[in-house]
């Protein structure tokens, strides 16, 4: 490899480099400790050198120097790991470069001739590469490291690398960790002693920060029950950082199947970048805490003071600037923050240069004024050009007037609210669309009522239309902690749909797609899938005890919104408690808001809850165990396990408390989730379980406290709520009880942010990234042992051979998948379906692995052999292999005895695995996962395994002429090179000549007016052996068996049974105690894991 030319020290290098080669203008020298004579305790010396100061020499033990006669400076220019990559470079400036120098005159031309030669070598091998490094030629070197070390194969990506310390049990190797796209490697070399460590991000269980008396602080990894810790960082917050987003990058991708596809930085695995993790990193940080759509990402960043009118005075913070968003946070990010939509600017004005100032100009007669920018000119452009407005000399003459108006607007900052526009461009809903909420349907208010509760709610909306008119109403409002305040005090009736929409972010949404809610209900109108039958079946059950879904309107407008959600996102479709969240959004917010309210929560507030697995769920709960622990220490010494509490709170966090409080105290809740998120819920949470703690500790068993909890929630009410009884949800519990003992849902909240509102959302999403690696584990470990506990009751291999046999199923699987996006294989994966289904291998996965597995070396990843084991092995036809189908083959090989080890091989050669399909190639397997699901199919394909008898030999049809050629043809490519070669052959040889010994007495016995049963089944297959070559070379060739002429046809084939086969085998001891001789299989599995991964780097 080409090196940037660094001027290097001679004096003591001799000593540590031998001279191999050398002319007047180069020196070719090789590391002491390498090549021919190892070195001794010098090699051990210098090697551990090499390697705890990031030496490249460690991997390339050979370089080339520049000289010139007339001076003492060296310049190192290439570097090679093998001699003969070294000898290259030396003969390539032997070709070129030495007749050249001839032609200067000074050494210093010489030299400055041979640097601007090598920097252009490495120039041009750097337009190879397709993303640009910080420091392109340190990266080049670890990478070159990095490759020597681990071997992986050679399209994983190195990401970035770190010098720290590994350790192992209480002594420290310091050495080089290496994060690439889809691994975790370290390596050190400590006098001899060589660590190495390889783990692939989607095995990590656990990874967190930690700190203890011996390790100040380290990053711990929990890994295949390993745990492994990595200090002495000098950036350990940033390698922290990059590990966690890694490790997330890889779960989305393989698990989640998460194409990337509007993130050019993250598509490619094979281009990823710490630039581009960091920028990814930062923009989901931004849409996150802005609640912006996943479209959206971060562009700019401007350090800036923003007028604040209703305080009067400069706030510090920060303008984030993405494609359709301008935003602003002060710098604590608690005192205000304010979201305009690129839509709703008017204009952008610069009235002072001097202050570095510019005045942004929105809809509904609002002006913001920042100063102090320090690139204010490139913002005003910036925001100009995404506005669409122009700054060209034509609009000189209203600057002014421009000008002037947004300077009052900026000093008096009066709000018109009647001018504010929520929804623009919307276009005109289908007659069938609900356009209102269903709560003024049907519980519309008496305006001239003035009982105590009215009178409370009309005191609320003035509250409210005061906050409007000092800090603006719509898109444009500020967000302060008085807006927190009213939200914790409840949200009027009236005003309850606009501000959902206004804090989820769902306005945006609905602004910027007009009449695509209309488009999703016409399309997924009459369309019949399992997520239909799932909704239509739940209709009914969303708030039955409320008029609204007693009716026809209610019940039809909660159908066209979940099936059209379902129809946009096929991938979530519908899941249990969606029907119960939006059946409350279609009581406050119009049917179109309701869906938007929809999409914000299921794909951006509440991500992975509903799906099959609700992960999102239970990471939910993983965190608030955590914040029990952290708050109720109480609670935890008394319950030492917390898994109840989990499987107490699902419904709390599926349903946001909706399914266990009353539908009046439940809105209260939903109104502090769309303006705090998930915090607001994990806050109540540890509210509730404050509010209980006494009686929870003296209760003895989980029934008495599940018990406990429901009367609680039976008993909290909404003094202020304006509903009539006919809508208030009736108490589940005792009516005489609960009455004694009422809590108002407004204090519990506002107990719940004064003791807990100091988590802050950052906390919440470190803690979800950091469980949810161990709940996804969690969930494909149980996924191995419900499989293990199948597979196991019918083959031989002990519990720990099948958990290693299963991991390298499953690693075989990823393999295909972790240097391509949209790899094929990824399909073979669905957690939906049941366990033994959920990984399955196609054939060119299965032959990779069974070729590592097998016993006895006759099956190649490109044999034909490996094609007929798939298809012999393969029941359902289906083109793919599950664990247990692959177990049965290796346990009969292992495990079965002579006779069932012979039938296997018997049988590769009748079809249906020695014949090609009718259509000449493999099947491949049905999309699965959507659509709906054949429980017919299923209930006959159960059946016919219960009623299907052991097969006897017996039962095998014989095996014809070009069959048992084959069948031979096996035997000794299984025979060829074992010890016993010789006499195993001479053993096939003798059964073989054998049998057509019989076969010929058989025929003559039987006469020659009467052919064979077997000659007319056997003569289309006669030419089988020619295509068997064919299908050698792909397992998808479509050639079929060609149809003898007439003469052929008559021509009487000799054939064999099992039986003869069987009988003649076993009077040979060498084959016999050949089958029999016992395998180490846990030799062989140690081997596989080692070869797993270089065999994809052979390939």
């Amino acid at each position: 490899m080409w090196l940037k030319p660094e001027e290097i020290l001679l004096k003591n290098a001799f000593k540590l480099w031998l001279t191999e080669k050398d002319n007047e203008y180069f020196v070719l020298q090789r590391r002491r400790g390498y090549g021919e004579g190892g070195g001794g305790l010098t090699g051990l010396l210098v090697g551990t050198l090499d390697t705890v100061l990031d030496s490249t020499s460690k991997v390339a033990p050979y370089r080339i120097l520049h000289h010139t006669p007339d001076s003492q400076v060296y310049w190192s220019i290439a570097c090679g790991v093998t001699k003969e990559e070294i000898v290259q470079h030396w003969d390539w400036l032997q070709q070129n470069i030495m007749r050249t120098l001839s032609v200067f005159d000074s050494s210093e031309d010489i030299t400055s001739f041979v640097q601007g030669k090598i920097r252009g070598l490495i120039a041009e091998e750097g337009k190879m590469c397709l993303v640009l490094e910080d420091d392109p030629e340190k990266f080049r070197e670890a990478h070159l490291r990095f490759e020597k070390w681990f071997e992986l194969p050679p399209e994983e990506k190195l990401v970035t690398y770190y010098s720290c310390s590994y350790w192992r049990g209480k002594v420290p190797c310091q050495g080089w960790l290496y994060l690439s796209t889809n691994f975790l490697c370290f390596y050190s070399f400590l006098l001899g002693s060589e660590v190495r460590l390889v783990i692939s991000w989607d095995e990590i269980w656990k990874l967190e920060k930690t700190s203890n008396v011996i390790l100040t602080e380290s990053i711990h990894v929990l890994a295949h029950g390993e745990d492994h810790y990595f200090s002495m960082l000098l950036h350990l917050n940033e390698t922290f950082l990059i590990m966690e987003q890694l490790a997330d990058y890889s779960i989305k991708r393989l698990f989640d199947k998460e194409a990337y596809q509007k993130e050019p930085a993250l598509s490619d695995p094979l281009q990823i970048t710490k630039r581009g993790l960091e920028a990814y990193g930062k923009s989901a940080q931004f849409r996150t805490f802005f609640r912006l759509p996943k479209e959206e990402n971060l562009l700019e960043v401007h350090e800036s003071f923003l007028w604040v009118p209703f305080s009067h005075f400069n706030t510090l913070g920060k303008i984030c600037l993405s494609e359709n968003y301008l935003c602003f946070a002060s710098q604590d990010g608690s005192q205000c923050h304010i979201i305009i939509p690129m839509r709703e600017v008017v204009s952008v004005e610069k009235p002072d240069s001097s202050s570095r100032s510019l005045t942004v100009c929105v809809r509904g007669k609002r002006a913001l004024r920042f100063s102090e920018v320090r690139d204010y000119q490139r913002l005003a452009n910036s925001i100009r050009s995404r506005c669409g407005i122009s700054a060209s000399p034509q609009h000189s003459v209203s600057s002014e007037v421009i000008r002037g108006e947004c300077q009052s607007l900026i000093n008096h900052f009066e709000d018109n609210p009647e001018d504010v526009t929520l929804m623009v461009g919307q276009k005109d809903s289908s007659k069938a669309v609900s356009t209102e909420a269903l709560m003024t349907v049907f519980h519309p208010q008496d305006v001239e009522n003035l009982d105590p509760k009215m009178l409370k709610e009309k005191m609320k909306e003035q509250s409210w239309n005061i906050h409007f008119s000092e800090y603006g109403r719509g898109t444009s409002m500020f967000f302060t902690r008085k807006t927190r305040d009213l939200i914790v005090r409840g949200v009027p009736e009236a005003l309850r749909g606009e501000l959902w929409m206004l804090f989820s972010g769902a306005v945006n949404d609905m602004a910027t797609h007009p009449g695509y809610y209309t488009e999703m209900v016409e399309q997924s109108l009459g369309t019949s899938t399992l997520a239909t039958d799932e909704i239509e079946r739940d209709l009914h059950r969303s708030l039955p005890e409320h008029p609204a879904f007693q009716s026809d309107t209610g019940i039809s407008a909660l159908r066209r919104v979940l099936t059209a959600y379902a129809y946009r996102n096929p991938k979530i479709g519908y899941c249990q408690a969606m029907n119960i969240l939006t059946s409350v959004l279609l009581l406050y917010a119009k049917e179109e808001e309701a869906f938007w309210l929809l999409v914000a929560v299921c794909e951006r507030m509440l991500p992975d809850y509903f799906n099959r697995r609700i992960i999102g769920a239970l990471v939910d709960q993983a965190v608030f165990e955590d914040l029990i622990r952290e708050n109720l220490p109480q609670l935890v010494e008394h319950m030492t396990d917390l898994s109840f509490f989990s499987s107490v709170s699902l419904s709390w966090f599926l349903t946001l408390f909706i399914s266990v409080l009353p539908i009046e105290s439940a809105v209260n809740v939903v109104d502090c989730f769309f303006y705090d998120g998930i915090k607001a819920i994990l806050q109540l949470g540890l509210a509730v379980l404050d509010y209980n703690m006494e009686a929870l500790i003296s209760c003895h068993d989980d029934a008495e406290a599940v018990t406990i909890l429901n009367k609680f929630f039976d008993s909290v009410t909404n003094k202020d709520s304006p509903l009539p009884p006919t809508v208030q949800q009736a108490s589940v519990g005792n009516n005489d009880k609960a009455s004694r003992m009422k809590v108002d849902i407004s204090e519990l909240i506002r107990e719940a942010y004064e003791k807990y509102g100091n988590i802050s959302a950052e906390e919440v999403e470190s803690s979800r990234k950091r469980n949810k690696l161990y709940v996804i584990q969690t969930l494909e470990d149980t996924t191995k042992q419900n499989v293990i506990r199948v597979v196991s009751q019918e083959v031989r291999f002990s519990a720990s051979h099948l958990d290693e046999l299963y991991n390298l199923f499953k690693r075989q699987h990823f393999l295909c998948c972790y240097w391509t996006m949209q790899s094929p294989a990824l399909l073979h994966h669905d957690p939906s379906l049941a366990y033994l289904e959920q990984y399955q291998l196609g054939f060119q996965q299965f032959s990779v692995l069974f070729s590592l597995l097998e016993p006895w070396g006759f099956c190649t990843t490109k044999s034909t052999l490996s094609l007929w084991v798939f298809r012999l092995i393969d029941e359902n036809q289906d083109g793919l292999i599950n664990f247990k189908e692959f177990c049965f083959a290796l346990d009969t090989l292992y495990c079965g005895s002579f006779t069932n080890k012979l039938k296997f091989l018997f049988k590769l050669h009748l079809p249906p695995a020695f014949d090609l399909p009718e259509d000449g190639v493999i099947r491949k397997s049905p999309e699965r996962g959507r659509g709906k699901v054949d429980l017919q199919a299923y209930l006959k394909q159960w059946q016919h395994e219960i009623l299907k008898k052991e097969e006897t030999i017996k039962d095998l049809p014989r095996i014809n002429q070009t069959q048992f050629i084959q069948f031979s043809k096996t035997l000794y490519n299984i025979f060829h090179g074992d010890p016993e070669e010789e006499s195993l052959y001479r053993a096939v040889a003798h059964v073989t000549s054998l049998l057509l010994r019989m076969e010929e007495v058989g025929r003559r016995l039987q006469g020659p007016s009467s052919p064979p049963e077997s000659a007319k089944p056997t003569s289309a297959s006669a030419t089988e052996e020619s295509s068997t070559e064919e299908a050698s070379s792909t397992p998808e060739s479509t050639d079929s068996p060609s149809s003898h002429n007439s003469q052929e046809a008559v021509e009487v084939e000799w054939s064999f049974s099992f039986e003869q086969v069987l009988a003649s085998l076993l009077n040979e001891p060498a084959i016999v105690s050949f089958f029999e001789r016992p395998f180490d299989f846990q030799t062989k599995l140690g081997q596989v894991k080692v070869a797993q991964l270089k065999l994809k780097v052979n390939k």
